[in-house]
């Protein structure tokens, strides 16, 4: 696909991190960028610095997600790229012995639910709402359009506490070459990056010990990844027209360890 002012895209979890660098990215080709997320103030001042437009979307509401797409829709038009970067997650084990008093518990079972929610379904509401919407475009150099979904490492090499983590990003491993091949008759490619241990607000609160013990993991280069080290392989899966149903790991080779 090429890359130019022709083309919208839509990313979900838009406003920081790894969603943020992909938006900037996207946004130096001249793509005209839609920001889903749940940070207003963050997503406003991005939005307004790509001049893209920002929606309020939580991705496990149906409707919120419908009032998104058309939003970004009026403004700049049919998304040719989604990108899905919305997700969350939590370290919970399946059960557990409290230390001091030797009560057992197990994983509260509603939390397990949202996690799968947001990460696993918010992913798939957001996919197949774009495909229908891609599907009314005219193809353009044989493709009407690209996803890249966000999976992590710990669909693989889930660690301690990461049983409802791991399980809504594997799901998403599962689901990107059904997704693929349902929509290739359409033109449309799906892939997925699985993120190593990334540099983005979900750690920026961590103590620099913590960074520099998590960094010290990565055999080569031996360091946190940057967003825009996701933003790039984003880019190329859209780009590249050949490049369809895979799960990509970008870790800087790392193995998670059990804890």
């Amino acid at each position: 696909m090429k890359l130019d002012s022709t083309v919208s895209a839509v990313i979900t979890g838009g406003a920081s991190g790894l969603g943020a660098a992909t938006a900037r990215k996207l946004a130096e080709f001249g793509v005209k960028v839609a920001l889903f997320d749940l940070n207003d103030e963050k997503g406003e001042a991005l939005a307004k610095e790509l001049g893209g437009v920002f929606a309020h979307v939580d991705v496990t509401k149906e409707d919120d997600v419908d009032a998104g797409f058309a939003k970004a829709r009026a403004a700049i038009g049919q998304e040719r790229i989604l990108i899905n970067c919305a997700g969350t997650g939590e370290a919970i084990k399946t059960a557990s012995r409290d230390k001091k008093s030797g009560e057992i518990r197990h994983f509260p079972l509603d939390r397990f639910d949202r996690i799968i929610q947001i990460n696993l379904v918010g992913t798939f509401r957001c996919i197949a709402k774009s495909a229908a919407g891609m599907m009314t475009l005219d193809p353009v150099d044989g493709e009407r359009g690209a996803m890249v979904n966000t999976a992590s490492v710990a669909a693989e090499d889930g660690q301690v506490g990461q049983a409802s983590y791991s399980a809504s990003k594997g799901g998403i491993i599962g689901m990107t070459l059904p997704i693929a091949r349902d929509l290739a008759a359409e033109l449309i490619r799906v892939n997925t990056i699985l993120p190593g241990i990334f540099d983005t607000p979900l750690l920026q609160g961590a103590p620099d010990n913590v960074k520099r013990a998590l960094a010290a993991q990565v055999p080569n280069p031996a360091r946190l990844g940057a967003p825009e080290e996701y933003a790039s392989l984003a880019v190329e899966m859209c780009r590249n027209g050949y490049f369809n149903g895979e799960d990509v790991r970008l870790d800087g080779a790392i193995r998670m360890a059990p804890r």
